[in-house]
């Protein structure tokens, strides 16, 4: 069983703001290693045409085929198919400087049977593919316009990019071919690069050096070329100083078709004492326990740095973290430890929140609720109405979700996303 490997726990180190900014600055950079990894010069992407509504993109995990029973099925059923412009397969390995399968059974061996395909059709045992691959071959084949996005890294692999940064044609050329592979020929239509964090601190450190990514995914578009898609997952710490600070994200902005902007994990349980702090705020508020640590920060230092608008999509969490142990209901409250929740402590799903324990206030243009002794935060169809009005008055490319299965069943807050 594949354990969770949520894609980010940006305030894992910011337990002091403090902490944080020395882990970014001290990080040594390797002039030898920033001089081997250059990567030859590649045309800029071209614009992918957008739909009306921008870029609707959603992350599906590999691993929630096991204990979350959410299949690509449900994409479908839910009615978010038909709202999403793009689905990023979440995750594929990186290690040995190179591109590799996640879950072999989940991506392409399970077995579906008719109630369970997208099409109504059962697997049979001896077809070439299977698995969640097959299943997103069917969608696609319902949604001629939707495109499926395999995307590699996520906090808990993210480890594998640094040896990677030492030769990035080679895992250039180790990515296409895996995407590429015959067995689910014309079944992706990008990459995307999930580092947490180049040239600084999440599950490790890592020590590329600032241009390490911009080499990195300038390898990635020089061999994928100009038709496929090539996207990056990238940090939304607006501190000075800080994760943006630490990577030459601008830099690399002409290789990629967008940024997925994690405007989520400013705040949470890791902090098991609290205070209490919604984690993903649209704007700073009073009390804010990091300055920086909220979206329209993390937005403007990406655009004052000469990413284009149009390639930035905001992220928005499909669930809440959540403490125990707190007395007061506006944030700020001092708390005992993480909320329980049902896959890992202190963070639940949004179909679960919404009738366990409801919104009970607003802040900085996300929800928190207060029920007994717990605290969550999290986002409903009415904040996150405001955030896509934001995303629009900002000239942002779009939405980007972590992740389909914490919504409900009727695509409750996908709906909000795509209006």
């Amino acid at each position: 069983m594949p354990r969770p490997r949520r894609k980010s726990f940006l305030a894992l180190v910011s337990l002091a703001s403090a902490a944080l900014a020395a882990a970014v600055v001290a990080a040594p950079v390797s002039s030898a290693a920033t001089a081997a990894t250059a990567a030859p010069a590649a045309p800029a992407a071209p614009a992918a045409p957008q739909a009306s509504v921008g870029k609707v993109v959603g992350y599906f995990t590999d691993w929630g085929v096991y204990d979350r029973n959410y299949h690509v099925k449900n994409i479908e059923t839910s009615g978010s198919a038909a709202k999403l412009t793009h689905i990023n397969y979440a995750f594929g390995n990186v290690t040995n400087g190179g591109c590799a399968i996640g879950d072999a059974y989940a991506d392409y061996q399970k077995t579906y049977d008719a109630a369970g395909s997208v099409d109504g059709v059962a697997d049979t045992w001896d077809q070439p593919l299977a698995g969640s691959f097959n299943q997103l071959k069917k969608l696609k084949a319902k949604h001629p316009g939707l495109k499926v996005i395999w995307s590699f890294g996520g906090w808990s692999w993210s480890g594998g990019f640094g040896q990677a940064a030492k030769n990035p044609a080679a895992f250039a050329n180790s990515c296409y071919n895996l995407v590429n592979d015959p067995r689910w020929a014309g079944l992706f239509d990008g990459i995307d690069l999930d580092w947490e964090y180049p040239n600084a601190c999440g599950l490790s450190c890592d020590t590329s050096g600032a241009a390490a990514f911009k080499n990195l995914m300038a390898a990635v578009r020089a061999k994928f070329g100009s038709s496929k898609l090539v996207t990056a997952a990238i940090t939304a710490d607006g501190t000075n100083g800080g994760k943006i600070d630490a990577a030459d994200y601008a830099g690399a902005a002409q290789y990629v078709n967008w940024y997925n902007v994690m405007t989520y994990d400013y705040f949470g349980a890791f902090a098991a004492q609290g205070p209490t702090a919604p984690h993903s705020p649209l704007t700073s508020y009073a009390g804010i326990p990091t300055a920086g640590f909220y979206s329209d920060a993390a937005i403007q230092k990406l655009k004052s740095k000469g990413v284009p608008a149009s390639k930035l999509l905001l992220g928005i969490g499909f669930y809440g973290r959540g403490w125990t142990g707190v007395t007061q209901s506006a944030p700020g409250g001092s708390a005992t430890g993480p909320a329980p929740g049902k896959y890992e402590q202190g963070i639940e799903d949004y179909k679960i929140l919404k009738s366990s324990c409801p919104s009970t206030g607003t802040v900085a243009g996300t929800a928190y609720a207060k029920c007994g002794s717990q605290w969550w935060s999290y986002d409903t169809p009415s904040t996150i109405g405001g955030k896509i009005s934001y995303a629009k008055q900002q000239g942002l490319g779009g939405a980007m979700v972590w992740e389909l299965s914490g919504d409900t069943s009727n695509g409750e807050l996908m709906t909000a996303v795509a209006k």
